[in-house]
C-alpha cells in the first residue's frame, strides 16, 4: 500500500471524507477508485459512489478476491443508503464468505449488519431480529458497533421493548464518541430524541393525553382494553384482536370506546360505520350483523350489550377503556400510525384499513413521502409502503483496504 492511499485510508477512518479525496482524487487504480467511492458516499454522493465502487471492484483481478469483496460490501451498503432494496441478497453474503475466510472478520461483520439492516428495512422484523442475534459485536471498531447498536435499538422501539432500545442507544452513544465521527453522533442524538417525540393521544372519558413511546408500551402492558387506531385493533395485555383488515368493526369498536362507559345509538353507529346520514332498515339489519361479529371477536376482552337506544361496550372486570389514536387527526396520521410497525402495507390494504378509496389513499402517501414520513419500495403491482427507519442508518463502510480502523 503506497502512502497516499494509506493516508486517504486514515482519513475515511476519521470521518474526512473531504480530506480522503484529496489525496486520491486523480486517481484511478482500484484502490483509489475504491476509497473515492467510499468518501462520495459519505458526502452523501450515492450514484457515483456506486459507479466507482463498481469500477474498483471490476478493476481488481481474479487474485485479489479480498479486496473485490470489500468492495461488494461497500457497493451494498450505498445501495441501502439509496434504499435500493429490490436486488438480491445472495452477492452480499457470497461477500461475507469470502472475507470471514481470509480472516477480515470486521468486514465480515459489516456484511452481516447491512444483510440486517437490510431486513429492518424491509419490516422483516422477526428475520430482523434473528440476523442480528448471530452478529458477534466483540473486538468491532467503534463506529461500526455504534451502527449494530442503534440497529438494535431500531428494532427494540419497532417491537415496542422501550428499555431494550435506552439500553442500546446507551451504547450506541458511547460507541459513537469512541469513533468520533460527527455523522455518528448526530444520528445516535437523533435517535434518542425519538423517544421524546409524541407518539400517540390517550383517548378516555372525553380527555386526551399525548404520550411517548415510553408511555404507550406501559399502556399496551396494562390491563386496560385498548382500542389501537394506530395498529388498528383490541388489545388487553397480551391479548391482540387485529382489525386493520375489518375497517366496519373497528369503526364501531372505537365508536363505543370512545363513549364508554355510556352506550352509542343506534344512528351514530351507522353513520360512523357505514357512512350515511339517512339509515334506513336495511342499515339497521347489517348494522346487528356486525355488532354480532364483533360481539364474537371481542368476547374474551368485553361485552356488548343492547340497550334501548343502542350498544354499549363493558369490559370484563373493573378495568378501563382506552382509545390510543395516532398524534395527528386525518388519514396522513392513520397512514403513519398503520407503517409505524415496521411491516410492509400494499396501497389496496391501506385502502381497506382506512375504508377509503385507493386513489384518496395514494395522494395521503405520496403527500407523506414528499415530506419523508413514508417510503415506497418495488414498482407498479409490488410496490410496498413503509415507514422510514426510526434510526437514519449512517453510510459509514469499511475501508476496502488492507488497514485496520482503530
Amino acid at each position: 500500500m503506497d502512502s497516499l492511499i494509506a493516508a486517504s485510508a486514515r482519513a475515511l477512518a476519521a470521518g474526512d471524507a473531504l480530506g480522503a479525496l484529496k489525496r486520491v482524487a486523480l486517481r484511478d487504480d482500484p484502490p483509489a477508485l475504491a476509497l473515492r467511492g467510499i468518501a462520495m458516499a459519505q458526502l452523501g454522493e450515492h450514484p457515483r459512489a456506486r459507479e466507482l465502487l463498481k469500477r474498483a471492484a471490476t478493476g481488481f483481478g481474479a487474485h485479489e478476491e479480498l479486496f473485490r469483496a470489500r468492495c461488494v460490501v461497500a457497493e451494498a451498503e450505498v445501495a441501502l443508503a439509496m434504499r435500493d432494496l429490490g436486488g438480491t441478497p445472495r452477492a452480499l453474503a457470497a461477500a461475507a464468505a469470502t472475507l470471514e475466510a481470509r480472516a477480515d472478520h470486521a468486514n465480515a461483520l459489516q456484511a452481516r449488519l447491512i444483510a440486517a439492516r437490510r431486513l429492518l428495512l424491509l419490516g422483516r422484523l422477526d428475520e430482523a431480529a434473528a440476523a442480528l442475534a448471530l452478529l458477534d459485536a466483540r473486538g468491532l471498531p467503534p463506529s461500526l458497533a455504534a451502527v449494530a447498536e442503534l440497529s438494535a435499538a431500531e428494532l427494540a422501539l419497532r417491537s415496542l421493548h422501550i428499555g431494550t432500545a435506552h439500553a442500546a442507544l446507551e451504547r450506541a452513544h458511547e460507541a459513537a464518541g469512541r469513533a468520533r465521527v460527527p455523522a455518528l453522533l448526530a444520528e445516535v442524538a437523533e435517535a434518542r430524541a425519538t423517544l421524546e417525540r409524541p407518539a400517540a393521544r390517550r383517548l378516555s372519558n372525553g380527555d386526551e393525553q399525548v404520550l411517548r413511546l415510553d408511555e404507550v408500551a406501559a399502556l399496551l402492558a396494562s390491563d386496560a382494553l385498548v382500542i389501537d387506531a394506530c395498529r388498528r385493533g383490541l388489545g388487553m395485555g397480551e391479548a391482540w384482536q387485529p382489525l386493520a383488515r375489518r375497517p366496519v368493526l373497528f369503526a364501531l369498536a372505537r365508536v363505543l370506546a370512545e363513549a364508554w362507559p355510556g352506550d352509542v345509538d343506534r344512528e351514530a353507529l351507522i353513520a360512523s360505520a357505514f357512512r350515511t346520514q339517512r339509515p334506513d332498515e336495511t342499515h339497521r339489519a347489517r348494522l346487528r350483523v356486525e355488532i354480532g361479529r364483533l360481539r364474537a371477536l371481542a368476547k374474551g376482552m368485553a361485552q356488548i350489550e343492547a340497550t334501548p337506544r343502542g350498544f354499549v361496550l363493558k369490559p370484563h372486570g373493573p378495568r378501563a377503556v382506552v382509545v390510543l389514536a395516532p398524534p395527528i387527526d386525518g388519514e396522513q396520521g392513520a397512514l403513519v400510525a398503520l407503517l409505524s410497525d415496521g411491516a410492509a402495507w400494499s396501497t389496496s390494504a391501506l385502502a381497506l384499513a382506512l375504508n377509503a378509496s385507493q386513489r384518496t389513499v395514494q395522494r395521503a402517501l405520496a403527500d407523506l413521502e414528499a415530506e419523508g414520513r413514508v417510503r415506497s419500495i418495488g414498482q407498479t403491482r409490488a410496490r410496498r409502503w413503509l415507514s422510514p427507519p426510526l434510526a437514519g442508518f449512517t453510510t459509514i463502510l469499511l475501508l476496502p483496504a488492507a488497514l485496520p480502523i482503530e
